[in-house]
């Protein structure tokens, strides 16, 4: 049986990261082989190992240091240099989406990615006003390619709670509330939009729940579908047993 692809979309402090690992020892425990997938555009491991090699072919004027800074703030006032850097991003989630993600699920893997697709939409609409990235023939390419979640989970939480917990975790880069607001705004409107290919698969939920509420929520989900899919792979193997049983006894008479 082929792996699952589970996608984990939200909020900042909305609980992401402890609902992934709670997915993924519930998983273990079924026996399944899961892999977690960090696959926010621009900074996946490939994408930082880019960066680091750039950063020190060019003392880190070409590429600064990650964060808010001046000389990153100037460095992407270049066209060449934000443009370069935006399409390195995407070609590097073609091959993670396109080839490592696919495999991983063609190896009977469930691959549970942390962000994914319109997470990345986000962040370069956001950080990247001045292109419009989602016109690029690269991106399409990207949208192309990159295969469809089987589960999406999409977990909200207000801006205020977004920030109180951000404080919480001492996050080293939090948001604006200008950002955080326009974040929302946008996980909003994509909960509402049906018809793109994770919404279809899409279940929203209140960050604000108990953990367990949630945790219950998303193994129902997932674990539920997968016993699913392996009765239905039992009773075709069953199916087949009887067909080629019957088969041979009629050849013998």
């Amino acid at each position: 049986m082929s792996g699952s692809i589970i996608v984990f979309s939200g909020m900042d402090g909305a609980g992401k990261s402890t609902q992934i690992d709670s997915l993924r020892d519930e998983l273990l425990s079924a026996g399944r082989r899961p892999v977690t997938l960090w696959s926010r555009g621009g900074y996946t491991p490939g994408m930082n190992l880019v960066k680091s090699l750039m950063r020190r072919g060019s003392a880190g004027k070409v590429v600064p240091a990650s964060g808010p800074s001046d000389s990153r703030t100037q460095a992407f006032q270049r066209p060449v240099v934000r443009r370069t850097w935006l399409s390195l991003a995407i070609v590097d989630l073609i091959l993670l989406y396109g080839v490592w993600l696919r495999l991983q699920t063609w190896m009977g893997r469930d691959v549970i990615c942390d962000r994914y697709l319109e997470d990345t939409a986000l962040d370069f609409q956001i950080n990247f006003p001045q292109e419009s990235v989602s016109d690029w023939w690269l991106w399409r390419v990207l949208r192309m390619f990159r295969p469809r979640p089987d589960f999406t989970f999409l977990l909200l939480i207000s801006v205020d709670e977004s920030q109180r917990r951000s404080k919480l975790k001492d996050e080293p880069f939090p948001d604006s509330p200008e950002v955080l607001a326009t974040r929302l705004e946008a996980y909003q409107e994509w909960a509402r939009a049906s018809g793109s290919d994770e919404a279809a698969t899409m279940q929203v939920i209140d960050g604000l729940r108990p953990i367990e509420d949630v945790s219950k929520v998303i193994r129902d989900a997932v674990l539920g579908e997968h016993k699913k899919a392996g009765e239905m792979a039992g009773n075709r193997q069953e199916k087949s047993a009887t067909q080629s049983s019957s088969t041979a006894r009629s050849h013998s008479v």
